[in-house]
């Protein structure tokens, strides 16, 4: 279902990356049901060298859009520039899709530990790891935490820190098949994304670009977002740290359930581990 550049607001909210050109409602951004919050702006880093094969600045795209020429097909969306200037991945002929790799995620909060599944989602593993070697995730802060009764995640992956920033460029979904049903959903629709659970937010149909999600406890959400790895158990246990401090209250609502952690997180460097 397209989504509607208008705020519509739906039952269930959903981890969504805004584009810019969205309206935004009493600092916080409607997006077919997704509120994205917006927290501090984070630094920005000096602009990253292109490297590698098929790899363009994403700024760089006279005649419209870039893409890359692999599997993976990253474009450049000059309608929505780079939160932090970053070239597009490299797309190689024959994207790994085999293996887990290990990022972890250094916050002011304690370390969150990632293991990301080139098999489940190689394209976007290729992505989140180029988004990584140029330090595009350093110094940029969570902006989002929710914590409603079917829907409890912390999402991260925008330097602006609104909730509409991303890389400069989308490629398409790789959408998990296997999620079994969410219990706590009667209609079958929703599958479970369990609490550990590492996916990309997005603004519809194959938008991913640099904004993802981390699950601190199960969650219930139509399987149109892409799962890509998972979080350890020291991970979670600072996720719950940051969840138990809750959302930051607003003069609109003293209580709510969806917004700015009161409990500011930044993410101070992201660094992948090497065997």
């Amino acid at each position: 279902m397209p989504v509607s550049r208008e705020a519509r607001p739906l039952p269930v909210p959903a981890p969504r990356r805004a584009r810019r050109t969205l309206p935004r409602l009493g600092g916080v951004t409607l997006l077919a049901g997704a509120l994205i919050a917006a927290g501090a702006t984070a630094a920005v880093a000096a602009p990253a060298t292109a490297n590698g094969a098929g790899v363009v600045p994403a700024a760089a795209a006279p005649g419209g859009p870039r893409t890359t020429p692999g599997p993976c097909g990253y474009t450049a969306t000059p309608e929505d520039p780079a939160a932090r200037p970053v070239p597009l991945p490299p797309d190689p002929r024959r994207t790994p899709d085999k293996g887990r790799v290990r990022v972890t995620l250094r916050t002011n909060h304690g370390s969150i530990g990632l293991t990301l599944d080139r098999a489940a989602a190689p394209c976007t593993v290729q992505s989140f790891l180029h988004l990584t070697r140029h330090r595009f995730y350093d110094r940029t802060s969570c902006h989002r935490l929710t914590a409603y009764p079917t829907l409890s995640v912390l999402q991260c992956g925008d330097p602006s820190g609104t909730g509409s920033g991303g890389p400069g460029y989308r490629y398409r979904d790789e959408l998990p098949t296997d999620l079994p049903p969410a219990p706590t959903d009667p209609t079958g629709e929703r599958r479970l994304y369990a609490r550990g659970t590492l996916a990309m937010a997005n603004a519809g149909p194959d938008t991913n670009g640099s904004q993802f999600f981390l699950v601190y406890a199960d969650s219930a959400l139509r399987p149109n977002y892409t799962v890509f790895g998972s979080v350890d158990a020291a991970g979670l246990a600072t996720l719950d740290r940051i969840a138990a401090g809750g959302v930051a209250p607003t003069e609109e609502d003293p209580a709510p359930v969806d917004g700015a952690p009161a409990l500011p997180v930044e993410i101070c460097k992201a660094v992948r581990h090497h065997r």
